[in-house]
């Protein structure tokens, strides 16, 4: 399941810098056109790389995969999946309001469904598991998904302070989240 999720991933990240087009002609000012599609790419593999190296460690912690935590995994992996699309869209429209919202609503789904994929391997694994001793109560987690509402809502108010939010989130996760590696070296 990992090295399928591996895959998918590194596809996802292949199919979003691939939607950067060369500009037509030869000086540094045919870039500027390409910034916002240049941020909204820079962001967006940010938060790839957070769920691969979260999603890694979290597989870890798997000692038996159920049919439950198979659908949840491919859940997580259909939100990802639309990564590329709403980056894409962002960076074409200079991160307007509407595709902001929609961006945001990606980054919420994905994180619902991370959220379930965790729940599944608890349920699997019990409540004393590896998993469910390192995440706890998965404060982070949580905030991100407030934040990510709030994201949303401000989109339609103002797309920067949205924009602000999701970057604000993403380094959020940047700081290194040692809980899972800590628990399975005691394990």
């Amino acid at each position: 399941m990992e090295a399928f999720s591996d895959g998918v991933l590194a596809i996802i990240i292949t199919i979003m810098v691939l939607e950067i087009k060369v500009p037509h002609g030869q000086d540094f000012e045919d870039l500027i056109p390409l910034i916002p599609v240049f941020l909204s790419y820079v962001l967006s593999f940010l938060y790839l790389g957070i769920y691969w190296n979260n999603h890694h460690h979290m597989m870890q912690t798997v000692k038996k995969v159920t049919g439950n935590i198979l659908w949840a995994n491919l859940h997580l992996l259909f939100w990802l999946s639309l990564v590329p699309f709403v980056t894409g869209w962002i960076g074409e429209n200079s991160f307007a309001h509407k595709p902001m919202a929609l961006y945001g609503f990606v980054l919420l789904m994905a994180a619902i469904a991370y959220y379930i994929l965790q729940l599944q391997i608890i349920r699997s694994h019990g409540n004393d598991s590896v998993l469910a001793k390192a995440i706890g109560k998965d404060v982070k987690g949580k905030i991100s998904q407030v934040l990510y509402i709030a994201g949303i809502a401000f989109s339609w108010i103002n797309n920067w302070i949205s924009g602000a939010i999701f970057i604000f989130v993403a380094l959020m996760w940047l700081i290194p989240d040692n809980r899972i590696e800590k628990i399975v070296k005691e394990n």
